[in-house]
């Protein structure tokens, strides 16, 4: 008869008193809301400090950040690491809708936690995250807070596009280069002005972009946030109205309030525009001109952004366009020529359309894809082996992005 022995389930180590910390969270900086931050921190303090049982773990905190992103919320990312390497044992937290509005990020994050025996208590909601029902409740009360994110972000947009078509819109970019906002309009900041012009001016005499970088950095000229002026940077100051007195509201719109993924204005909103709302910077000839020589050099373009510039890094042949339809929908992706083939040998990866385009937005420093900068500024992509993508700039840099961390990496 075979011998059965009895293996008993692991026992936590025991660090005798709990540690014990508190994540506390709004979501504008306002001095209202930052004394609601300062009392949620003071009473958190003050509970596990005077809680004999408990061992203080230390108060995490985030500040003027949404709910329905982590990963722009410091306090949060730190208050995981510190469960994550064994420093706590239980988190306190006032309500869901402070932990997370976000239901899949609630409940991933919970049971992560769950896995390495940290404990979250919701005061507000009175559910502990080990209890039985814990995880059900929680679901149902993250699904609750999420669909109120979705509520106050309609009531939100609503009340935006009533300011839009009535033409009655604050300013909502407060920073131009060459402008500051003075609470009624923008009020022109000469010392920007002037890369403003400059800019406009040796455009329309016809200066190539690589030109004007060269010259702006010698001079030793930043955007607004202090950055080196790039491709992107300029394009996207040549081509807004601003610079001639007028303001397009609506360029852009969040397609979804969780995911916040904003997307360009192409048609599918409403656009308001208001003509001579503020001093120019640049005359509306100059504007005209340059608008242009930028739809020449545009028209210039292969018909796709991305033809005869993606080279297969494995068999040495160019990648071409496929569109294909899959379960009703429609996808466009780039395919190495040799593996249209029936024998080819080729292991080139397939490149979604849509993929390439946010994978260059972010190479280029862009938030959204930009075709004119694109082929002004990136000579090849080649595909390597490995399936990590290496962007040639006509300028000689080399930029690589792999796959697996989206990382970049600047080659000499």
């Amino acid at each position: 008869m075979a011998i059965i022995r009895r293996i008993d389930p692991r026992v936590p180590v025991s660090h005798g008193r709990p540690r014990v910390a508190a994540y506390a969270r709004v979501s504008m900086e306002t001095e209202r809301l930052s004394h609601s931050l300062s009392a949620q921190i003071s009473y958190y303090s003050n509970l596990i400090a005077n809680n004999p049982k408990w061992e203080p773990a230390g108060i995490f905190a985030d500040s003027g950040v949404s709910g329905t992103r982590m990963d722009r919320r410091d306090g949060f990312r730190r208050l995981i690491m510190a469960c994550e390497a064994g420093k706590i044992d239980l988190v306190l937290t006032k309500s869901i809708s402070r932990f997370a509005r976000n239901t899949v990020d609630l409940l991933s994050t919970v049971r992560q936690l769950k896995e390495i025996g940290v404990e979250v208590w919701f005061e507000k909601e009175r559910i502990q995250s080990f209890s039985g029902e814990g995880e059900l409740l929680l679901s149902i009360l993250a699904s609750f807070a999420q669909e109120e994110v979705y509520s106050l972000s309609e009531n939100s947009r609503w009340g935006i596009r009533k300011t839009y078509e009535s033409g009655t819109d604050g300013v909502r970019n407060k920073k131009v280069l060459g402008y500051r906002y003075d609470g009624e309009k923008y009020v022109i900041k000469e010392d920007e002005a002037e890369i403003v012009r400059f800019l406009f001016e040796q455009t329309a005499a016809g200066w190539a972009p690589s030109r004007i970088i060269r010259e702006l950095h010698r001079r030793g000229a930043k955007t607004w946030k202090g950055n080196a002026f790039m491709y992107g940077s300029i394009n996207a100051i040549l081509h807004n109205e601003i610079y001639m007195g007028d303001r397009r509201l609506q360029k852009s719109y969040v397609e979804d309030c969780v995911r916040h993924n904003k997307k360009k204005n192409r048609g599918e909103l409403s656009q308001y525009y208001i003509p001579d709302c503020h001093e120019p910077i640049v005359s509306r000839e100059t504007y005209a001109k340059v608008q242009e020589i930028l739809k020449k050099r545009a028209d210039g373009m292969a018909t796709y952004p991305f033809t005869r510039k993606i080279r297969c890094g494995v068999c040495g042949k160019l990648y071409t366009r496929k569109p294909a339809k899959a379960g009703g929908r429609e996808y466009v992706y780039w395919i190495c020529q040799s593996r249209k083939k029936a024998a080819s040998s080729c292991t080139g990866v397939n490149l979604a359309e849509k993929e390439l385009e946010e994978i260059s937005a972010d190479i280029l420093g862009q938030e959204l894809f930009d075709q004119a900068v694109f082929a002004e500024q990136i000579r090849e992509i080649r595909v390597l082996e490995d399936k990590s993508l290496l962007y040639c700039f006509r300028d000689g840099e080399m930029k690589r992005w792999q796959r697996r961390c989206r990382c970049q990496k600047s080659l000499p």
